[in-house]
């Protein structure tokens, strides 16, 4: 890399780090804890990249965004930002940010970012839509948190097409937060003043259900919600509805749990239809995908608790490890009301491991509906399951520890269910899973899996 770079952080670690590892690599380095020396910086034409917090001790970096795109059109700017929330992605993205990191970043993953945006030929400031202040967004109340590296790359791609005219099709399994993604689009979006309207299969039914619609959304946002469930009929009126469209149409998005593609080959959705719906495809990670995120969606959901006049709350760290550790198969849905019934049910204020299991134990078996087709084998669920994940990230490496974690995740339900199977008779578990006895009770130790002897017949 050839260039200076001005670096601006509070935090003297990340200073020193991004310092020693810019200058190893070829560049000049001004790294400061004040955005007033970093615009002084700017004033004086230093500088080929910048690389900026967001909070910082004497302002907002984003705030920072508008003046330097004034002062020094083309000068590239990274956000780095402990803010792991949506907010902070559309906010780099709405004030011109030449790309947004989430901390803890990924070192080598920001010097990258750093070469492409050295390379980067001096622009003319593109056109923006008008930036959404904080008193005009939503605030966020949305569970969209999250910063783990699939809902951070979710987050860039939702800031990039709010504003494109492309339909939108969000597919995720249920309880993931699919029609949240959907309405921060629109909420977002330069349409934020104008409708947003969801139509389910039902909405259609009427012969004049189309024209009902249309005259509820005018040019705003139209949202088919787990589109994979409407019927041939249906789908053969959207198709109708869409083809009809012209100057002031709706933003068009759907939702789906169920995978489309197989559909279409099965013969149960149209391919026209598909074909004019998925313009732009967000997946949004299951949370077994995404499992550092539950720590602070759970704190997110305990805090909307108290606000909606609950008991203060806290997770013991026993119980937010057994949180952690739990698969989801409702995904934040499920947590979300796992966590508002603790709220409710706990009678202390600091909730236990106890109390956790307690509400875990009677939650119901929710099967995920995509990628789990009869008959198929386990190697190719996994399989499908470790591609999407990767798909995920962007083009970016996931975090390092992949094989830790995938390991975990599917040795501890094996263990679980081999324990349950053999009445928690561990040397009968150990022998059916033909390891050694010392090495269950250490992965059970090391996975905090409870044990419960009683007869099993089997």
């Amino acid at each position: 890399m050839d260039g200076t770079v001005l670096v601006a952080d509070d935090d003297r670690t990340i200073r020193t780090v991004l310092t020693q590892a810019l200058t190893r690599a070829g560049c000049k380095v001004h790294a400061t804890s004040s955005l007033v020396t970093l615009m002084r910086w700017v004033d004086e034409g230093k500088g080929d990249l910048v690389i900026s917090d967001v909070m910082m001790p004497d302002g907002n970096g984003l705030e920072m965004l508008p003046k330097i795109s004034e002062k020094r059109p083309g000068l590239p700017v990274i956000v780095i930002s402990a803010q792991n929330t949506i907010m902070t992605a559309i906010q780099a993205t709405e004030a011109d940010a030449y790309d947004y990191l989430p901390k803890p970043f990924d070192l080598p993953d920001l010097m990258k970012r750093s070469a492409r945006a050295l390379e980067q030929k001096r622009r003319a400031p593109a056109t923006r839509a008008p930036n959404v202040s904080s008193s005009e967004a939503p605030q966020e109340d949305l569970p969209l948190v999250g910063r783990t590296a699939a809902m951070q790359a979710l987050y860039r791609l939702v800031a990039r097409v709010m504003n494109a005219d492309l339909p939108v099709l969000v597919t995720g399994e249920s309880g993931t937060g699919k029609s949240l993604i959907a309405r921060a689009i629109h909420d977002f979006s330069d349409r934020r003043t104008l409708p947003f309207v969801t139509v389910t299969a039902s909405d259609l039914d009427a012969p004049d259900g189309p024209q009902q619609v249309l005259a509820r959304v005018r040019d705003g946002s139209l949202l088919f919600d787990e589109i994979g469930d409407f019927d041939d009929a249906a789908q053969g009126k959207i198709v109708r509805m869409l083809d009809g469209f012209g100057d002031g149409a709706p933003r068009i998005m759907a939702t789906s749990q169920k995978d489309l593609t197989e559909r279409m080959e099965a013969g149960a959705f149209r391919q026209d239809l598909f074909y004019r719906l998925s313009g732009v495809t967000l997946s949004v990670p299951a949370l077994r995908e995404r499992v550092d995120d539950i720590p602070l969606l759970a704190e997110h959901f305990l805090a909307r608790s108290e606000r909606d006049g609950l008991p203060v709350r806290r997770m013991s760290p026993g119980a937010m490890e057994m949180i952690r550790a739990y698969s989801w198969p409702g995904n934040v849905r499920q947590l979300e009301n796992t966590v508002r019934r603790l709220s409710v049910t706990s009678p202390v204020e600091v909730i236990g491991k106890p109390e956790v299991e307690a509400v875990l134990g009677n939650q119901p078996e929710i099967e995920p509906l995509i990628g789990s087709g009869d008959g198929e084998k386990l190697s190719a669920s996994v399989a499908k399951h470790l591609k999407r994940y990767f798909d995920l990230h962007g083009g970016v490496l996931p975090p390092p520890g992949l094989y830790t974690r995938i390991l975990r995740e599917v040795e501890m339900p094996l263990i679980e269910i081999a324990l349950d199977a053999t009445g928690g008779n561990q040397a009968k578990c150990a022998d059916l899973l033909g390891i050694n006895r010392n090495t269950l009770r250490k992965k059970i130790t090391d996975l905090d899996i409870r044990v419960t002897r009683r007869r099993k017949l089997m």
